[in-house]
């Protein structure tokens, strides 16, 4: 057996919405509504004839009119849905400027590199003369014979 359709009725201050579902959840679902519009008022179920004979003729479809007046019902466009907006790439500026930091920083690495083989490079001389005055120092240690 189905369900019984009811007729709900909502407005915002210009234009009534009517619809005919079996439920109060269904009608904001049929709104686009994300708030219980019932509990706060601001919409309600309807007796009166000539709303429930023209929205139980198009049940689930939501049917408008000038707020307050006794005009006919009119289809409610749907909504459109919005199209997934394009997500906008980074400008030339900032690519230039990502490409010039990467190149800085290569250009450091680079700098970097030299001077650390040219500290190794001093620290291998100077080694070599401590450890051969090292050697001429112990040698100078250990007595001769004659």
């Amino acid at each position: 057996m189905a369900a019984r359709l009811k007729v709900f009725v909502t407005s915002d201050g210009l234009t009534d919405y009517v619809v005919a579902t079996t439920s109060r959840p269904k009608a904001l679902e049929a709104w686009g509504s994300h708030q219980d519009l019932f509990k706060t008022g601001l919409a309600r179920e309807t007796e009166d004839p000539a709303l429930v004979k023209a929205a139980t003729a198009q049940p689930g479809q939501v049917l408008r009119r000038v707020a307050g007046s006794r005009a006919t019902l009119e289809k409610l466009k749907p909504a459109k849905a919005p199209r997934p907006a394009k997500p906008a790439g980074p400008s030339k500026a900032a690519l230039k400027k990502v490409a010039d930091l990467e190149a800085q920083f290569a250009e450091a690495d680079a700098a970097f590199a030299r001077e650390i083989a040219a500290l190794e490079a001093r620290q291998a001389k100077a080694r070599a003369r401590l450890e051969a005055s090292l050697a001429k120092a112990r040698e100078a240690l250990t007595p001769r014979r004659p």
